[in-house]
């Protein structure tokens, strides 16, 4: 039996005061936060706090790679990139003008474009919108970041890549995978070949990051379960009440908070 370690987030409470909703965390959670935000100086120029890119976006799926985007922004990053294809860029610019929106993923050559960026890129995000053609799904793109040793994270219709081909990023320790029950379920058949133990999620988990390299897993839901698949104080996280984002750009990560429905 592998031992876990779990850290209970429960001072991750919802108070109403005056109508607000507001957090509380304890010290010990909220300088760990802290400690992954880019503190504000005016030494710094616009681009050294946080370059993101996100690969996806196309004709019916608009919304996620937005708000991948945007969240990266909300939370300290300086710039975001997104690379969609040329009918998902419009409507994604429209929402927002904060972010570089890049109308090449269906293009012939939207491999040699995108790699144009990746050295300016502190970390990428693939899957959001990117939907399961065969045109756009390309597993290069991860390649040539884990080249570059570049953090990817991988959400969605990437992990639907992943699932296809594990081996694309299996055992790169700077990749972190984002699924869903759904998600995590196909890539547990496709790695551990049968059916997973649905009464210990835990054990599960733990499974699928070691058969992955001991790569970060992220199995999202009403408790999200976070590992690396070793033994540690951080192994596991365990958000017991409501998931959060932050709703404005701003040093502190508590200053204004906003329920994920």
């Amino acid at each position: 039996m592998i031992g876990i370690t779990c850290v209970h987030l429960s001072a991750l409470k919802r108070c109403h005061i005056l109508g607000k909703t507001k957090t509380k965390m304890d010290d010990g959670i909220l300088a760990l936060v802290k400690r992954t935000i880019p503190p504000l100086t005016s030494k710094k120029h616009k681009g050294q706090d946080g370059r993101i890119g996100i690969i996806g976006g196309c004709q019916e799926y608009t919304g996620a790679p937005y708000f991948a985007a945007i969240s990266a922004l909300k939370v300290g990053a300086d710039l975001a990139h997104v690379f969609c294809t040329k009918d998902a860029a419009p409507v994604i610019k429209s929402y927002s003008p904060e972010l570089i929106v890049h109308p090449i993923l269906d293009r012939s050559n939207a491999l040699e474009e995108i790699e144009k960026w990746l050295p300016r890129l502190h970390s990428v995000v693939v899957g959001p919108g990117l939907g399961r053609d065969d045109h756009i799904l390309q597993t290069e793109i991860i390649i040539k970041s884990k080249a570059r040793d570049i953090p990817v994270v991988i959400d969605a219709d990437g992990l639907w890549l992943v699932t296809q081909q594990p081996s694309i990023i299996q055992g790169y320790h700077k990749s972190i995978l984002t699924p869903n029950i759904m998600e995590f379920t196909r890539l547990y058949d496709a790695l551990l070949h049968g059916p997973m133990n649905t009464s210990d999620l835990k054990f599960s988990v733990t499974q699928l990051s070691i058969a992955m390299g001991n790569l970060t897993v992220v199995l999202k839901g009403e408790h999200d379960l976070i590992t690396d698949g070793s033994e540690g104080l951080w192994s596991w996280w365990r958000i017991e009440h409501a998931r959060w984002i932050g709703t404005q750009k701003c040093s502190c990560p508590l200053k204004k908070f906003q329920k994920v429905t």
